[in-house]
């Protein structure tokens, strides 16, 4: 519940139907484009080198997830480091978050809201029609590798439970293991009755203040210089349409993601079934998922097995030291470096594979040094703390 809370402060809603591309002089471009999903408008964003060799262009496609309450904009930093690397990195909004709303939103009001519920299951939808319908034809039918942080990486999970004919490997960005709060009194399917959507007026105008936001991005952020007063105002204004209140509501009501009777249906309980290889990726100064939680999940795709048929997965962790909540943004070096190692490889085992140079690596970013070192399965037992903590969540 503590994280639920916390995770649902800033909050992305804003509609942009144009396409921009930006270039650099190293030839790297974001191209911001739209996509239609069940009527709605989905903004997305493909990052690539442009002036590659057509024998370069053959990777993997990436996607990634974001956090709850940014865009994506907020992968901008390391967009261009897994591009270097990789064919095209896709990054995408959740419908009722950033660029990604219905045609004719009016606060749950409209045509094309109602019945709509901003859930996690949506999301699945969403993604899941996204990878089969823009990401998988222009890439040879290829599977995806999804990188997600935060709620990006319980998405991350529940795709890779319900469709792993899709995903190739997931990497989890101080993953949130709970989605969902499930309230009592409403479904979340819009619009929303008079007293959800009161409080969530009410809270989701308290979150959007830009002091409240600078005080949560202190929190999520192990060094104040990683963020600045652009990524305040990319929140900020990314609150200001049409449909945030009703969607707020929405969310804070809707159930956890859901799975066909007879599967697991726990998050931990579906990391430990999944068919892929999964790699933690977690800053150790994050006050909400900790090191706990990474421990948690670690041990449960411990419990996986192999076939006949098919080998064990791989599963490895990794710790960045001095590095919060959003590794990806406040770590964009070190994360990109790792996830390029983790992907370009067939055999991801730790005796194939060196993620890292050296059993420690310093990694320099432009305004802090970080620690970065692979945590052994050998390493891993969770406290009586760490297991209260875990099992509450």
């Amino acid at each position: 519940m503590v994280i639920m809370i916390s995770r649902l402060l800033p909050l992305s809603l804003l509609i942009l139907t144009f396409v921009v591309v930006v270039k650099s002089s190293d030839g790297f471009s974001i191209q911001s484009k739209s996509w239609d999903f069940k009527g709605h408008s989905i903004g997305y964003e493909e990052a690539k080198q442009v002036n590659v060799r057509n024998e370069q262009k053959s990777s993997d496609p990436i996607l990634l997830l974001n956090g709850f309450g940014v865009g994506s904009f907020h992968q901008h930093r390391i967009m261009p480091h897994l591009s270097n690397e990789h064919s095209a990195v896709f990054g995408i909004d959740y419908l009722g978050q950033g660029r990604s709303w219905p045609v004719d939103c009016d606060d749950g009001n409209s045509e094309n809201e109602r019945a709509l519920i901003y859930s996690i299951d949506t999301w699945a939808d969403q993604v899941i029609a996204f990878i089969e319908e823009i990401i998988r034809p222009a890439h040879e039918g290829r599977k995806v590798h999804l990188i997600g942080n935060s709620v990006g990486g319980h998405l991350s999970v529940v795709l890779a439970a319900k469709r792993p004919d899709l995903i190739e490997s997931i990497c989890l960005l101080n993953a949130t293991p709970v989605w969902g709060l499930n309230l009592k009194g409403w479904s979340g399917h819009l619009p929303p009755p008079m007293i959800p959507r009161k409080i969530g007026r009410y809270l989701f105008d308290k979150i959007r203040d830009m002091d409240t936001i600078e005080k949560y991005l202190e929190n999520a952020y192990a060094t104040r210089e990683a963020f600045d007063e652009k990524l305040m105002k990319d929140i900020r204004g990314c609150t200001e349409g049409k449909g945030g209140h009703a969607a707020f509501a929405s969310i804070m009501w809707s159930a956890p993601a859901t799975f066909p009777e007879g599967n697991p249906q726990g998050f931990y309980d579906n990391l430990s079934a999944l068919e892929c290889d999964v790699l933690l990726l977690f800053g150790n100064q994050d006050p909400w998922c900790t090191p706990a939680f990474a421990k948690r999940m670690f041990q449960s795709l411990k419990e996986r097995a192999g076939t006949p048929t098919a080998p064990k997965p791989v599963h490895r962790y990794v710790a960045i030291e001095n590095c919060g909540h959003c590794p990806n943004h406040e770590a964009p070096t070190a994360v990109a470096q790792i996830v390029n190692r983790w992907i370009g490889s067939k055999d991801r085992s730790r005796n194939m594979l060196s993620l890292l140079d050296g059993e420690k690596q310093i990694i320099e970013e432009p305004w802090a040094t970080t620690h970065v070192s692979e945590v052994s399965e050998d390493n891993i037992s969770l406290s009586l703390m760490d297991k209260i903590i875990t099992t509450f969540v």
